[in-house]
């Protein structure tokens, strides 16, 4: 039997768990309702660290999006889930502190569906990432009001959970970070 399978938790849309599902297929056929969580740091100045997603990435390959995203494995508090990706996709740890959390659903490339019950969290720092490449084809801290007009203009340059969640974020984090 193969132990190397990642799965991801089920929810309804009160994040109460109903199971467990192997991650690809549960972005298949119009995606299936699971837990996942989404990281974004801020610098002292206030810019926003994106990064852009590995070319090779099983969807939204090559666009720029928040600092790290996954989902928390089974049995994994979503705090723990954040700062293990945080580390393994951009090499840093911070203190982070979960904001809000959302609904989307999002058709995606090669078929996918992205369904998710969103737990945001922010950050701040000043590191300098080192990052993985097979996550991570890059990444910037950016001034969030240059930022808004980029969403603005090229809005296809941007991951979907990225463009539902970020005036939100930029929202909280002026209140909570300063």
């Amino acid at each position: 039997m193969r132990t190397d399978i990642e799965k991801v938790i089920l929810v309804d849309s009160f994040d109460n768990e109903v199971g467990t599902m192997e991650k690809m297929e549960a972005h298949r056929f119009g995606g299936t309702l699971h837990r996942a969580f989404s990281v974004f740091i801020f610098n002292k100045e206030g810019d926003m660290l994106l990064q852009q997603r590995a070319h090779s990435k099983y969807h939204s390959g090559g666009l720029y999006t928040n600092t790290c995203c996954s989902h928390p494995r089974p049995h994994e508090a979503i705090s723990d889930a954040a700062n293990r990706r945080l580390q393994e996709e951009m090499g840093m740890r911070c203190s982070l502190q979960e904001i809000f959390s959302f609904e989307y659903k999002a058709d995606l490339d090669h078929g996918l569906t992205e369904w998710e019950l969103d737990h945001v969290l922010i950050g701040k720092s000043d590191m300098q990432p080192v990052i993985n490449p097979l996550e991570v084809a890059c990444f910037e801290y950016v001034n969030v009001d240059l930022l808004l007009k980029d969403l603005i203009s090229r809005p296809n340059r941007y991951t979907a959970w990225f463009k539902a969640s970020v005036d939100k974020v930029i929202d909280a984090q002026r209140d909570i970070l300063k």
